[in-house]
């Protein structure tokens, strides 16, 4: 697969983690404004009725994009751990903590879908 003794093949790895753990951050961010933004829609009829279908529509957007956001961080740090089974001994770094990264994916993931359950459940 690669050079033996080469700790840049597992850093590039843990770089892309890290580029897929911010792409999961924008979507659930994302998600988020675009649910609010049904909030705000309210607020800005001022007590003029608010068809039920426009509330529920950035609710489900919004949800979806969240729950997108989730489905990257776990499928990310799935692939890491699979890559990182793969390399050879002399490929993973020594002393360093492999397990972090994808940790903070799975509780990034798990920190989304509370988020849904919640913005669901209090609507």
């Amino acid at each position: 697969m690669s050079y033996l003794d080469d700790p840049r093949v597992y850093f590039a790895a843990e770089r892309t983690l890290l580029a897929w753990q911010r792409s999961a951050i924008a979507l659930m961010g994302l998600g988020f404004v675009i649910e609010r933004f049904g909030l705000f829609m309210q607020l800005m009829a001022q007590g003029q009725p608010v068809p039920p279908s426009q509330s529920m529509l950035s609710l489900y957007l919004g949800v979806g994009f969240i729950l997108l956001g989730a489905c990257t961080a776990i499928l990310s740090a799935i692939q890491f751990l699979l890559f990182y089974q793969s390399l050879s001994t002399q490929e993973k770094p020594r002393g360093h903590v492999y397990w972090l990264p994808p940790a903070v994916n799975l509780f990034l993931a798990v920190s989304a879908a509370a988020l849904s359950g919640w913005l669901v459940f209090t609507r």
